[in-house]
């Protein structure tokens, strides 16, 4: 019997939860393979980062849901959960995640816009006459 393990993580304004379990390397994001769901080579790889620094890439099935925020938040929010849940598989591959900077949440949003100016840090233009 495989042990399933379970996650979460988030990026801007994205959630993924994700469920980990032993079985061949297969990873499904809201019941799409992840070839369909993330187009590009560079986000898939970013995604893949806790896996292959860990070289556990083939031995795990991943099964992610994801909400909200864009495809930059998700991808971001993707590899959160599945370092989060590598750890809770087995907490001997900590010091290689941390060591790499996959544990650290990325905690920069989008600033809000602020009264009297047309965006967060946007000011309209000075006349002096």
């Amino acid at each position: 019997m495989s042990t399933q393990v379970t996650a979460t993580g988030r990026r801007k304004e994205a959630i993924s939860c994700v469920r980990l379990q032993t079985g061949t390397g297969k990873i499904k994001v809201n019941g799409k393979p992840i070839e369909t769901y993330f187009t590009t080579e560079a986000i898939r790889g970013y995604i893949n980062q806790p896996l292959v620094v860990t070289s556990s890439i083939s031995s795990v099935d991943i099964d992610a849901t994801l909400k909200g925020g864009g495809l930059s938040g998700q991808a971001g929010a993707l590899r959160f959960s599945i370092a989060r849940a590598l750890i809770k598989k087995d907490p001997s591959l900590r010091p290689v995640l941390k060591n790499s900077g996959m544990l650290t949440c990325d905690a920069r949003v989008k600033e809000r816009k602020k009264p009297g100016q047309p965006g967060a840090r946007r000011r309209f233009q000075f006349s002096k006459r």
